[in-house]
Formats: C-alpha cells, sequence, structure tokens
C-alpha cells in the first residue's frame, strides 16, 4: 500500500484533514491541482475570512494547528444582527448576542483565509507522515472491497485503504464515485474585501440585512494603525457584477452607505473578490474506500459562520469513527456510520441557512416589514436567543 489515505483537495479542510490524519500516524498523500496562494497581495489569494467557532478551534488545537493560528485569530466577542430594510439605509431592528451569554470564552476566532493555507502547509512540511504535492490533482478512482486506487493528473497511480474527498463543490472524486447532488441556487453573488474605517469595531460581527444579501463586517486586527473588518456583501448577481466593476471612489461610497454608516467611511484595503453563491449537499457522504467531506460534502452561504467549522466537524466525527475502528479506516461499516452520523445534520444546516438567505434577499416593503418584526420578536425572547447561540457554536451538532 502506497499510503493510509489520500486526501483530494488542498484548500483550508484537505490541509486540515491531511494535518489530522497525519497527527494520529497515518501515512497520509495530500493532493491540488492548484498551488496554494499564501501571500495576502498575491493574484487570486482568498480575501475572505474563516470564523472558527469553539469547537472548531478545539479540533485544530488537537491537531496541533491552533498554537500556529492564536496570534493571528481576532476575537469574536458579539455577533449583531441589523434589519436596515427601510425607506433609507438605517438600522431600525438590532440585536446583539454576547458570549458571555452562554460562555466565558469568545464566540470565535476570524482569520483570513489565504494566511490559514500559508500556516497550515507550513505545519504539514514539518510532518513526517504527511506528504503534499501542489500542482497535481485526481484523475480517476477505481475502488476494491481492500483498497483504493487513484491515478493522478501526472499520470501515477498510488493505492490506498481511504480517500477522503475534500475536493471542492464539483469535486471530482464525488463524481467519480457517482455520488448525486442537490443545489439550489440564488442568482446571488457575493463580494469579499477588506476595509478601514474610523470607527473601531470592538470585536463585534456584524451583519446587516437590507435587500439581496446581508452585508457581514467581521473585524480583523488593525491595519497601518486603523480599525479593520473584513466584508462579505451578498447581492443578486447583476448588482454584484456592477459593484464589482466601480472605481474605488464610488464603491466606497456605495458601501458606505449599504454599511448604514456604521463603521463611519468605508475605505477599502485590498482587492475586490466575487464568487457565486448555491446551497448544495451531496446524497451520499460515503462510497466504497471514499469518504466526502467540506464542500464536496456541503455548501452554504456564507451565513452565521457554518461552512467551515461544519467541514471541520466532519472530520471530527470520522478521525472519532477511526480511532474506535478495529484497523480498517475504510471498511464499508466505518463510511456507512460516518453516513449516518452526519447526514441530518448536514441536511438541517443546509436548509436552515438556505432559508435564512432568501429571507435575507427580500426586496418588496412588505417582505421587508415582516422580516423586520420577526427578528424582532424571535430574538427578544430568552430562551430562543440561547438556543440559537448554542446551535451557531455548534452545540447541538453531531
Amino acid at each position: 500500500m502506497d499510503y493510509d489515505i489520500v486526501v483530494s483537495g488542498g484548500g483550508i479542510a484537505g490541509l486540515a484533514a491531511a494535518a489530522a490524519f497525519g497527527s494520529d500516524g497515518y501515512s497520509v498523500l495530500c493532493i491540488d491541482p492548484a498551488p496554494p496562494i499564501t501571500d495576502r497581495d498575491a493574484e487570486g489569494a482568498d480575501l475572505r475570512t474563516t470564523a472558527f467557532l469553539q469547537p472548531a478551534r478545539d479540533f485544530l488545537d488537537e491537531i496541533g494547528l491552533w498554537s500556529r493560528l492564536e496570534s493571528h485569530a481576532m476575537p469574536l466577542q458579539v455577533m449583531r444582527i441589523i434589519d436596515a430594510g427601510g425607506d433609507v439605509p438605517e438600522p431600525r431592528v438590532t440585536k446583539a448576542f454576547n458570549a458571555s451569554d452562554i460562555s466565558d470564552l469568545p464566540f470565535g476566532w476570524n482569520l483570513p483565509n489565504w494566511l490559514l493555507r500559508r500556516e497550515f502547509v507550513a505545519h504539514l512540511e514539518s510532518m513526517d507522515t504527511v506528504t503534499f504535492r501542489p500542482g497535481t490533482g485526481t484523475a480517476a478512482l477505481f475502488t476494491r472491497n481492500a483498497e483504493a486506487r487513484v491515478t493522478l493528473s501526472d499520470g501515477t497511480k498510488v493505492r490506498c485503504r481511504l480517500v477522503i474527498a475534500a475536493d471542492g463543490r464539483n469535486s471530482p472524486m464525488r463524481k467519480a464515485a457517482g455520488i448525486g447532488v442537490e443545489t439550489t441556487r440564488f442568482g446571488q453573488k457575493a463580494l469579499a474585501f477588506a476595509v478601514t474605517h474610523p470607527i473601531p469595531h470592538e470585536n463585534v460581527s456584524t451583519e446587516i440585512h437590507r435587500t439581496g444579501g446581508p452585508f457581514t463586517f467581521v473585524p480583523l486586527p488593525d491595519l497601518d494603525g486603523r480599525p479593520s473588518s473584513a466584508i462579505v456583501w451578498m447581492e443578486e448577481g447583476p448588482k454584484a457584477q456592477a459593484l464589482a466593476a466601480l472605481d474605488t471612489e464610488a464603491f466606497e461610497d456605495a458601501m458606505t452607505t449599504r454599511s448604514c454608516s456604521l463603521f463611519g467611511p468605508l475605505k477599502l484595503a485590498s482587492r475586490r473578490t466575487i464568487w457565486p453563491i448555491i446551497s448544495q449537499h451531496a446524497e451520499r457522504l460515503s462510497s466504497e474506500r471514499l469518504a466526502l467531506v467540506a464542500e464536496a460534502a456541503h455548501v452554504v452561504p456564507p451565513i452565521g459562520a457554518q461552512g467551515l467549522n461544519m467541514s471541520l466537524t466532519d472530520l471530527r466525527v470520522l478521525r472519532d469513527l477511526i480511532r474506535k475502528s478495529d484497523g480498517d479506516i475504510g471498511s464499508r461499516k466505518l463510511l456507512d456510520a460516518y453516513h449516518q452520523k452526519r447526514i441530518m445534520d448536514i441536511r438541517a444546516r443546509v436548509a436552515g441557512i438556505t432559508l435564512l438567505n432568501r429571507t435575507s434577499m427580500l426586496s418588496s416593503r412588505p417582505l421587508r416589514d415582516i422580516r423586520a418584526k420577526g427578528l424582532d420578536a424571535l430574538y427578544t425572547l430568552k430562551p430562543v436567543r440561547k438556543t440559537l447561540m448554542q446551535l451557531g457554536l455548534g452545540a447541538r451538532g453531531t
């Protein structure tokens, strides 16, 4: 056997998978057709950020990654949701959730995606059990009861006991296994970029709802002595494309207006990136010698910091099952158990976030008014607030 595990995909989830199973002593090959971009200013750098919620932070600590991230992480103490769906862009309902209501720790810790790739790759390079081969992808999969054979894009073939597909929403390994997906398209795109602003964010993550989708501030460390935030701005596709095409001054005016000027005039502090918004989940999470994780298994709009946190839950559940197994890390029994343990939680979260996103997109005035009243009523009830906060932290997850 060439390797115990082949991880298809070298994004954040794939690199985390390699670290997790390499730390348990398994020989791991991690491959990705595109070398990771680990410089903020490089063309193609992922300018989005990830907020790791408490269970995800604990998992990263277990597999040896958190020590590399902690000094770069921005704690998220308060989550604030604002409805600004009136005639003018100004807050009319504001609800804030403080992590101190349910925990001694922050809700989460925010880090830029390009930096995560940099630190994860550096960690893998220090591990004797992991081989990382960027610039090489997966081309074909052949499985038998006892092993999997993966053909790589350079023509070489490797044998392993388990393939972990962490190769994205268009996963080649999922397609090779014949696993279908259920996809919802919103006609929406998201702009991601960083800004500076004169009013400090005070470690508050702010989600502003008006039309088209949420406009979300996530705290970043100060940049050149000025408060800074990462922004994800979701809009109907044509509007998002038009915004992306604006010159800097016009774009800054537009985003300051959309932000209700909560943090004062916003100044662009990075390039703008744009990508389509969908929700999606695989019909099954496993096949013979194959486990689907991360976006190969589920895709959600960027609401509530669920995406990568769900992905790390996939890895935690799979790792726990392998640790309790009889030694065959890719057996049908084990992979069926992985599917059963994760599928209901994934479907529920994808459905819930899909509904939240559709609600955030409402454009007609009567429906926006209903959304505001619902937000006010829902989050005013203390038991509901507490339950939603715990769900957000993954407390009810598998």
